[in-house]
C-alpha cells in the first residue's frame, strides 16, 4: 500500500475549503499538483485597492459561510456505511470581476483556517490538523479562482442560476487546479448559495486506504461549500 491512513484525510481536507457548485452531481475534475516547497506558507493577502477594470467586488460574509468534506465509508463495528465529513466555518475572502465578466486573479483569495475543520472524532481532527495539515507550518488552506462562467453582469437582481469555477487550491505548500459546479442565489446585493467538487482517489494518483479500522472507503470524494458573498463595490 502506497497511501496510509493519514494521506488519506489529507485527500479529504485538501478540496474542502472552498468555492463553486452543483445544482445536480459534481462531475470528477482534477489536474496534476505542483509542489511549491515544505517550508511554503499560502500567502493570505489579497489586494483590497479597486483594480484597473474592476467592476464588481464580491466579499465573503461570516454568517451562512462554511466548508467540508465528505466521504462515503464503513467502519470496523458498524453495520451500515456512513459519511465521514470535516466542517469548517472559518472562511474569508473575496472574488473581484471586471467590465467583461473576468476574474481579476490577483484581486480574488479565498482562505481558510487550517486549523478549525471539526468532524465527529476528536483523534481524527488532531490528526488531521497536527500530522496532515501541519497547520503550524501552513496555517492555511487558500483557492485562487481563476474564471467563473454561467453568471454575467449586471448581476440578476433575483432568481438562482448555476455556475462553474475553476481555480487554484494550495493545500500544506501544494498547488493543485480544480473545477467546482454550483447554482447562486441573488437577492439585494447579496450571492448565496452551495458549491462542491468530487475526485477519485485515481484521479490524485493516490490508492485507496486499507487500514484496520476501515472495512471499505468509497472512490469518490466530494468537496462542499455554502457561500454568503455581499457586494462591496
Amino acid at each position: 500500500m502506497k497511501r496510509n491512513l493519514g494521506q488519506y484525510y489529507l485527500a479529504l481536507i485538501a478540496g474542502a475549503t472552498v468555492m463553486a457548485c452543483s445544482s445536480g452531481e459534481p462531475r470528477t475534475a482534477y489536474a496534476g499538483a505542483v509542489p511549491q516547497g515544505k517550508n511554503a506558507v499560502a500567502n493570505s493577502s489579497v489586494s483590497t485597492v479597486p483594480q484597473p477594470g474592476e467592476a464588481l467586488r464580491l466579499v465573503l460574509s461570516p454568517a451562512g459561510t462554511a466548508a467540508r468534506y465528505r466521504v462515503r465509508e464503513r467502519l470496523v463495528g458498524h453495520d451500515l456505511p456512513n459519511d465521514a465529513v470535516g466542517e469548517t466555518k472559518t472562511l474569508t475572502g473575496a472574488i473581484s470581476i471586471d467590465s467583461s465578466g473576468k476574474v481579476i486573479r490577483q484581486a480574488s483569495k479565498f482562505v481558510v483556517n487550517a486549523e478549525t475543520f471539526v468532524s465527529d472524532q476528536r483523534r481524527r481532527d488532531g490528526y488531521v490538523r497536527g500530522r496532515l495539515l501541519e497547520s503550524d507550518t501552513y496555517p492555511e488552506v487558500v483557492l485562487v479562482p481563476t474564471a467563473v462562467s454561467g453568471i454575467s453582469l449586471p448581476l440578476p437582481t433575483s432568481g438562482s442560476r448555476p455556475f462553474e469555477m475553476t481555480g487554484d487550491l494550495t493545500v500544506r505548500g501544494v498547488t493543485r487546479p480544480t473545477i467546482w459546479k454550483g447554482t447562486a442565489q441573488f437577492q439585494d446585493g447579496r450571492v448565496t448559495g452551495s458549491a462542491a467538487t468530487s475526485f477519485t482517489f485515481d484521479d490524485i494518483q493516490m490508492e485507496q486506504p486499507r487500514v484496520p479500522v476501515l472495512l471499505s472507503v468509497a472512490d469518490t470524494i466530494r468537496l462542499e461549500i455554502d457561500f454568503n458573498l455581499v457586494r462591496q463595490r
